[in-house]
């Protein structure tokens, strides 16, 4: 993914000023993307290519970042954990997984696939699936000692 891309994806990161808010029109995101595309159209271009991978949708002339789009730019130690309500397998991983998220300052994110219908399709069978950064790591069942090594790795 090139820089711009990156640029726009976080823009829907907390901390940015448009926090709070899951909708960004063109203007919103050219001006977040300034320092990178001095033009609308090359924002726009993008935002089309984005679209078109799916990480972004657009409603309106107006874009929200895509699960997957949150994915491609999740920071290396980044936990992502797919689950859903009453899930006792995604409750036994969560809990074996909590000292290493300690121990290396890692985020979990957890997800409920249920409130998405791309996810639900995606993962139902699944659950839960783990995600470092970007890449699924373990679905059922974590290898904790190959779990320790990404996390290593990933610093």
């Amino acid at each position: 993914m090139n820089r711009l891309g990156e640029k726009l994806l976080s823009a829907f990161e907390p901390g940015v000023p448009s926090i709070g808010i899951l909708w960004l029109d063109l203007p919103a995101l050219t001006a977040h993307a300034r320092d990178i595309a001095k033009e609308n159209e090359h924002v726009s271009a993008e935002l089309k290519y984005l679209v078109a991978q799916g990480m972004l949708r657009e409603e309106a002339g107006k874009f929200a970042r895509t699960e997957d789009g949150r994915l491609a730019v999740a920071g290396p130690r980044a936990l992502t954990l797919y689950t859903r309500k009453g899930c006792h397998l995604c409750e036994e991983l969560k809990t074996q997984i909590a000292p290493l998220i300690s121990r290396f300052g890692s985020h979990l994110r957890e997800v409920n696939i249920d409130a998405d219908p791309v996810l639900r399709a995606r993962y139902n069978e699944e659950v839960p699936v783990l995600f470092l950064g970007p890449r699924k790591v373990a679905k059922f069942k974590v290898d904790l000692a190959q779990l320790r090594r990404q996390l290593e790795n990933a610093g």
